[in-house]
């Protein structure tokens, strides 16, 4: 299974141009369905590559670490289970529901909580997100939320600060091993594969009394540990150098059942060659993922994430690499003949929209790429190719602001970041950013529905909700659709219903 799936839509008629917004909980779980394709219906637990996906997909949603949320699933669930052999959700004594045991948490629809397993993950990476950001829980070094360490006190805050959670006995000045948080870390050793650091806490640290529910009282709020603490392994971009931890086997495939294609030694510079991919055997609980690289001489393969680490000759948190696809650069502006691009195609909806975006320098195509129809290497328009949102930010931004686009000096090395200046800028609605767990966000499809929400605040001069994107959408004839399903949302954005919509919003607001 890929990280990222094919759209389940590629082709749109311009008459039905469906963009919409919408970023509740329920758009969110039908995102991470769709990608895992799983069927959130079906009341059956998914093959363990699904679940992982789920979990995955939903952490890195929240910016979250998937290492965690998958331990906590286990630890909570055993065996990432949700439905029981009759297809009802698993309940236990203290009305814990589900694969994340979601226990009383208001606001939340207890009947879907139980039926549909991708809401329980979100209530679960939620609750533990906002476990992070308490204030009267103690934090850990800069509390940088793609260290592992960091993540200590949400882990116990999941369970309850109780005294039965204290990192330490009390009585006895010993390592509490029996404590919730303590118990779901020896999961992510073992089954994440990952050996996480050992904080050294004191018994004076964590004030309670052994015979009460009370909770625990910290008496230190703020932890400076210099210790080698474990970044995610889950945010690695392409074209980034990474090493081995340790000798390990080299696969073909990404799963432990492929072919071996040597050994990577310990302290080896690889490059990450695109996004990582789940388990290919369904049956395999693994809780790591795999990452297709190329070794120095050129061989390609796969290697689990839990073996790789951050080079020290690239710079961390925010690596210099390159998009995982070829980005939208400014084209030759004019005259522009079209059809000199191999997949031009006069009778097709979008055939003027190209033509439209490319001579006004908003698109361009590939040049000198391989033609999947004819095998040939031709100048191509990939019009069903999806966009990023960073791509689509390009587009935005050279119809918009191309004067400040263009002279926006790059504070960094990422290749987002003079886009996603400008995004913060402007107020923009964007799920990407500039951080270490956000520039994956900026290189994954953008749906249409965000796609509109974005456009709309760029209109209107400030971030808007989905039914004011909807109605600007409606009042100003940039679609036909009435209703929400006819938006469709969730669907990835292709480059020809980019086009297509901003060269109507050209004709009816700048004719």
């Amino acid at each position: 299974m890929k990280k990222i799936l094919k759209p389940l839509i590629s082709v749109i008629a311009i008459g039905a141009l469906s963009l919409s917004i919408n970023i509740d909980n329920n758009v969110l779980a039908n995102n991470i369905a769709n990608t895992c394709e799983y069927d959130s219906a079906s009341k059956v637990n998914p093959d363990y590559s699904t679940m992982n996906c789920l979990l995955t997909e939903t952490a890195l949603t929240y910016d979250v670490p998937p290492e965690i949320v998958k331990a906590i699933a286990e630890g909570e669930s055993g065996n990432w289970r949700h439905f029981d052999m009759n297809g009802e959700a698993i309940v236990t004594a203290d009305n814990g529901i589900g694969i994340m045991q979601i226990t009383n948490q208001v606001g939340y629809n207890q009947d879907r909580l139980k039926s549909d397993i991708v809401y329980n993950i979100q209530a679960g990476v939620e609750t533990l997100d906002d476990m992070f950001k308490r204030k009267d829980l103690p934090s850990i070094n800069g509390g940088e939320r793609d260290v592992l360490e960091h993540w200590y006190f949400a882990i116990m805050a999941y369970n309850g600060t109780k005294p039965v959670n204290s990192p330490i006995v009390q009585a006895t000045g010993e390592r509490n091993t029996n404590a919730y948080q303590e118990r779901i870390l020896r999961i992510i050793n073992k089954l994440e594969l990952i050996d996480l650091t050992e904080l050294p806490f004191s018994r004076e640290q964590f004030q309670y009394d052994s015979n009460s529910r009370e909770n625990i009282k910290f008496s230190t709020m703020n932890y400076d540990f210099d210790l080698p603490l474990t970044k995610s392994k889950y945010l690695f971009e392409t074209n980034q150098k990474v090493s081995a931890i340790t000798n390990v086997t080299f696969r073909t495939r990404p799963t432990t059942d492929s072919p071996s294609l040597g050994t990577l030694r310990e302290g080896e510079i690889v490059t990450i060659t695109g996004p990582f991919e789940y388990e290919k055997v369904s049956t395999k609980k693994n809780h790591f993922v795999w990452y297709p690289v190329k070794r120095s001489d050129g061989t390609e393969g796969y290697v689990a994430s839990s073996y790789l680490n951050y080079s020290a000759s690239t710079p961390t948190p925010t690596p210099p690499v390159t998009p995982p696809t070829p980005p939208v650069t400014p084209p030759t502006t004019g005259n522009v003949d079209v059809s000199k691009f191999a997949d031009y195609n006069a009778n097709q909806y979008w055939a003027e929209d190209f033509k439209w975006a490319v001579n006004i320098g908003i698109i361009s195509g590939y040049p000198n790429v391989k033609n999947p129809s004819t095998g040939k290497y031709e100048n191509l328009l990939k019009p069903y190719t999806n966009l990023t949102e960073n791509q689509m930010l390009s587009i935005l931004l050279r119809y918009f602001k191309p004067s400040e686009l263009a002279s926006t000096i790059a504070i960094t090395s990422w290749y987002g970041d003079v886009n996603y200046q400008l995004a913060t800028k402007y107020s923009l609605p964007v799920l990407g950013a500039n951080t270490a767990s956000k520039q994956a966000i900026a290189g994954k499809d953008i749906t249409r529905g965000n796609f509109a929400r974005i456009l709309a605040s760029m209109h209107y001069g400030k971030t808007v909700s989905q039914s004011e994107a909807i109605k600007f959408l409606r009042d100003n004839g940039l679609t036909t659709t009435k209703t929400n399903e006819e938006f469709k949302p969730n669907d990835s954005l292709a480059r020809a219903h980019t086009v297509a919509f901003f060269h109507r919003y050209e004709q009816i607001f700048n004719n």
